[in-house]
């Protein structure tokens, strides 16, 4: 009996030392919501190395591109919440749910915040052609003739933003031409579209080079990368922001020293020197927020762009 008792309690010291096991004891997975090469699978694979050797364990990149990012949310989502499987997304994440009439999420439900990264301003140009410097000559162009805009698709916010810009702010009608990211800036280069509303990164070299004639950046303040380029706040949209950004997440009921021990990390490695100089280089900035001001910024960012879908009519492709 006594050895039967033993052999128990044995068992049970066994099993919640497994339970309790120290965070992490096994590779890490993120999956990326789009395909490799592009701005949020940088930003992934750049934060992988220095966190798992921050961790201590290898950490994985995995993409799982389609549906605007909606493929890799819900295979994250329906992860184990135990902060082995976490998803690297854009501010795709906060438009999704009202953009498609079934995105598989809500935010906020089934994933929470780990942490911010970086975020790019969107960029508004046109090709050296179009009669106008500036964003309200082009503005008073649009009115008197018609013009068109590359976006980098249906539904991004290269999209929505030139929308609440153009049409609710200014009232004036700038036909949308839909692209891949890839594709946009180059149909203004060539001359297919006049205008351009995309992430600023393939602008500046572009830009730098006379090929494109930049007028506003959509963030709150001036891009590094672009720093003669006036704001559209600064122009007389008081409180204009139209950024893309990107975050990780991990599924709701991961256990909060879990988050918080990857919100530390995180947030120390985007401190990093030669971090920030290559973000730079592809005209990112890196931003450290604390879980809960992530959580609310996201829940922000999916009210703000809910509205300008409804205002819009926007669809997705």
């Amino acid at each position: 009996m006594k050895t039967s008792i033993k052999c128990w309690l044995t068992s049970l010291l066994l099993a919640c030392a497994s339970a309790h096991a120290v965070y992490p004891d096994k590779p890490i997975k993120i999956v990326v919501a789009f395909p490799p090469g592009s701005s949020t699978d940088i930003v992934a694979r750049s934060l992988g190395q220095p966190l798992s050797e921050a961790m201590g364990q290898p950490v994985v990149i995995e993409n799982r591109p389609g549906a605007g990012g909606n493929i890799g949310t819900a295979a994250v989502a329906r992860s184990a919440p135990d902060g082995y499987t976490l998803l690297m997304h854009s501010v795709a994440y906060s438009v999704n749910p009202s953009l498609y009439s079934k995105a598989g999420y809500e935010v906020g439900k089934e994933l929470v915040g780990v942490a911010m990264a970086a975020v790019s301003p969107n960029i508004i140009y046109v090709h050296p052609s179009v009669k106008a410097t500036s964003l309200k000559e082009l503005l008073s162009l649009a009115q008197t003739e018609k013009l068109s805009y590359a976006s980098s698709g249906n539904g991004t916010t290269t999209h929505l933003g030139a929308e609440l810009l153009f049409r609710n702010l200014s009232k004036v009608d700038i036909l949308h031409a839909p692209y891949s990211p890839a594709a946009a800036a180059n149909a203004v280069v060539s001359g297919q579209v006049p205008v351009g509303s995309t992430s600023i990164p393939p602008v500046v070299q572009l830009a730098k080079s006379g090929k494109v004639v930049p007028l506003a950046v959509t963030s709150s303040k001036r891009s590094s990368a672009l720093p003669e380029v006036p704001t559209v706040a600064e122009l007389g949209y008081p409180g204009f922001e139209a950024n893309t950004w990107f975050a990780m997440l991990a599924p709701a009921g991961t256990p909060r020293e879990v988050l918080d021990r990857l919100n530390m990390e995180v947030n120390k490695i985007l401190q990093n020197k030669a971090l920030n100089e290559g973000f730079a280089a592809q005209s990112l900035e890196t931003v450290r927020m604390d879980r809960p001001t992530l959580d609310n910024y996201l829940g922000a960012e999916a009210k703000k762009w809910g509205q300008v879908v409804v205002q819009t009519g926007a669809k997705v492709d």
